[in-house]
């Protein structure tokens, strides 16, 4: 174990007064938040900023993660401090497109230095419920963790939602998937990579499909010549017989994204020849790249409008909540205030039935606002889809 772990161990027994018995966490003021991507670490670390003992739970190994670019506003709708602080700490502030995997290790890195937070990987939930007093998740390997609220932040296909939402448990498919990847600039040829003044966001036409095109910083956020990344989303409304026959999509509902090990060959061929009388340099280098070395991901695409984000003490946020089309590049943004908006409400005292009634005034604040999120890629969803 190591000295990091020790200490937080230590804090945790402080913190709960020893009252680990039979895997049930308790607290004085404690959450338990089932997934970890972005959602999942920006409401963790926004309730551990409001005084609770969180634990987030991941089905997912330790290992990173790869993922596409991300639209990250400015923060000029930013109106707390817990919303001003996840904006400076996942894009430092400035309007910018990020990698996936850069934000999500910023996050990550504040998670695991708050001794108020017990992340934990490979951990998948079975079965969620609650009763007067808390709320609990029960795990694959039998372990039970409860708290004052629980916080599904588990994506679009979320388990929480299942209980928060019985009578519309899923999210529908689109009707059309996203190819994305990001490409370092130096993998592809010197005469396509883009200058210093070539414009950071690009949206060239195709023919029936469209592509967007980001700068991004390298791995270690540099923004110098040779150690940026390109990323691009090619979208693509043509391929949804393939989607079902490999069993991305069944009915309405999304199961999977298709990945690279399972590309097609010929869909891969396919993609190649398109891409070349499609898109200009330097985008058409990058998707080459990706295509060659089998570097990228096929997303079905779902929407997700909700009725209501909470039951009880059970409450959802990010994509778990509502699932908008990448296209309004706000999903990224709608979660980080989901998470700052969850926190300022539960930072009174959240024992009995305060906790419900304050995820009622989170949900009070945020249901209009993201009902409108969603329904504004809808239009794009309906002409683009198939």
């Amino acid at each position: 174990m190591t000295e990091r772990n020790i200490e937080k161990d230590n804090f945790l027994s402080e913190s709960f007064n020893d009252t680990f018995t039979e895997s049930i966490q308790e607290a004085n003021k404690s959450a338990v938040v089932v997934g970890a991507s972005l959602s999942g670490l920006m409401a963790g670390i926004a309730l551990a900023r409001a005084g609770l003992n969180v634990t987030i739970l991941e089905r997912a190994g330790v290992e990173r993660r790869s993922g596409a670019g991300l639209q990250v506003d400015s923060g000029e709708i930013d109106r707390t401090k817990t919303a001003k602080f996840l904006r400076k700490l996942a894009s430092g502030g400035i309007r910018s497109a990020e990698a996936w995997s850069s934000i999500e290790f910023r996050l990550r890195t504040e998670a695991e230095a708050d001794p108020r937070i017990d992340l934990r990987y490979d951990t998948r939930v079975q079965t969620i419920n609650q009763d007067d007093d808390s709320a609990w998740v029960v795990t694959n390997n039998g372990e039970i963790f409860r708290g004052d609220i629980l916080i599904g932040a588990d994506g679009h296909r979320s388990t929480v939602r299942r209980h928060v939402a019985p009578d519309k448990p899923n999210a529908t498919f689109a009707g059309y998937l996203i190819w994305v990847a990001i490409v370092d600039e130096n993998d592809i040829p010197e005469e396509h990579r883009p200058s210093l003044n070539d414009p950071k966001f690009t949206m060239p036409d195709g023919i029936g499909d469209f592509l967007l095109g980001s700068i991004v910083a390298g791995a270690d956020g540099s923004h110098d010549l040779g150690d940026r990344r390109l990323a691009w989303a090619w979208y693509d409304n043509t391929r949804n017989d393939l989607l079902r026959r490999l069993g991305c999509v069944e009915g309405t509902v999304v199961q999977h994204s298709l990945n690279a090990p399972d590309i097609p060959e010929q869909t891969l061929i396919e993609l190649a020849e398109q891409a070349s009388v499609r898109w200009p340099q330097p985008w058409l280098a990058a998707t080459l790249h990706s295509i060659q070395t089998r570097n990228l991901i096929g997303i079905p695409i779902a929407e997700y409008v909700p009725d209501n984000l909470v039951k009880g003490r059970i409450a959802i946020v990010g994509d778990a909540a509502h699932v908008v089309t990448p296209l309004t590049a706000s999903g990224f943004n709608a979660s980080l205030q989901d998470a700052a908006t969850l926190a300022d409400f539960v930072a009174k005292e959240i024992k009995g039935t305060e906790a419900a009634e304050a995820l009622l005034e989170y949900e009070s604040r945020r249901l209009k606002d993201v009902r409108q999120i969603v329904q504004s890629g809808q239009s794009f969803s309906r002409s683009f889809g198939q």
